[in-house]
């Protein structure tokens, strides 16, 4: 399904710091492009996966970096400090903040990780944001290095521009950068995306499950 998505405010739900960029970065620089209302909500800023030696509230500061280089306004970022690899432990309060999220910012549509991500806080924000977003439109992104399979149903085609507003803010992980992960890497991101630009005959594209759709 190829859309113009023009369903506003939005609501971008990332396990850490990083996943909304890696997932939908691209999606969400068209996005702010065009005017939209984009709103940010991290849960867990990874502390305890900080490289050794690296200051307390590194990865925070550089998602921060990351939300100014796609010009998010801070005061539509939402920043939690649950501890890494254990939001099934606090599945209850994550529900709750999503709730309070729900009604303060009132979106018409959310993203965040698709429900075959096989990550375990990925799982926790999938299925609790599906709890509280469950009327509205709700797509999951694709994270291919934490997927057996994945349904890309809807696409987010792009240009190259977005591509590279997608690449800048995630130049902002320097703390992520240095552990030269494959899939943190212009190469890959912008091969993935001509591969799903392919399927819909665009030079670029985003890749979606569509979980529902409310108009």
């Amino acid at each position: 399904m190829k859309t113009e998505f023009s369903l506003e405010p939005l609501l971008a739900l990332a396990p850490h710091t990083d996943d909304a960029e890696l997932g939908c970065g691209g999606a969400l620089a068209r996005l702010i492009e065009e005017g939209r209302e984009v709103h940010i909500a991290v849960f867990s800023t990874a502390e305890e996966s900080r490289p050794e030696g690296a200051p307390e509230g590194l990865l925070k500061e550089e998602f921060y970096q990351a939300m100014k280089t796609l010009d998010i306004p801070q005061e539509q970022l939402n920043v939690y400090d649950y501890p890494v690899r254990r939001l099934s432990y606090y599945r209850q309060e994550v529900l709750e903040e999503l709730i309070k999220l729900r009604k303060k910012i009132q979106p018409k549509a959310v993203f965040a990780p698709a429900g075959t991500d096989l990550h375990q806080d990925h799982q926790v924000v999938f299925a609790e944001g599906l709890r509280a977003f469950k009327d509205m439109t709700f797509w999951g992104y694709e994270l291919p290095w934490n997927h057996v399979e994945f349904a890309a149903q809807a696409f987010i085609t792009l240009e190259q521009r977005h591509l590279d507003a997608k690449w800048n803010a995630l130049q902002s992980y320097r703390s992520q950068l240095e552990l030269k992960r494959p899939y943190f890497s212009q190469d890959f991101l912008m091969g993935l995306a001509r591969v799903r630009g392919t399927q819909v005959r665009a030079e670029f594209a985003e890749a979606f499950q569509v979980v529902r759709i409310c108009l």
